[in-house]
């Protein structure tokens, strides 16, 4: 696999070059994820863009979807800090609940 610099060094010296904001990480395309159906019980893998994650406030309301190949349910699964840094760094696309005020 090909190194990845997060922050590339600018070409006149040796310091990193600053940009604001984040800064974007390619994600190998071949990224897949194991999953399973609770309805039909088929195991099968996913690719990133097939699976969504929404982090809100509590543990309640942070959870990952996504729609079982197999049988066509709607499945709804919570994470755990460990699933959400696996997921967002395997590239699935996130939703940020915030409460109103």
């Amino acid at each position: 696999m090909n190194r990845t610099t997060l922050f590339p060094a600018a070409a006149t010296g040796t310091r990193p070059a600053l940009r604001p904001g984040p800064v974007p990480v390619p994600v190998p395309a071949a990224v897949r994820f194991r999953a399973a159906c609770p309805d039909c019980r088929g195991r099968f893998e996913l690719a990133a863009a097939a699976l969504r994650l929404a982090i809100g406030a509590t543990r309640r309301t942070t959870f990952y979807t996504f729609t079982c190949p197999e049988c066509g349910a709607s499945v709804r699964k919570p994470a755990g800090e460990r699933i959400i840094e696996l997921l967002t760094g395997g590239g699935v696309r996130t939703l940020r609940l915030h409460t109103a005020r």
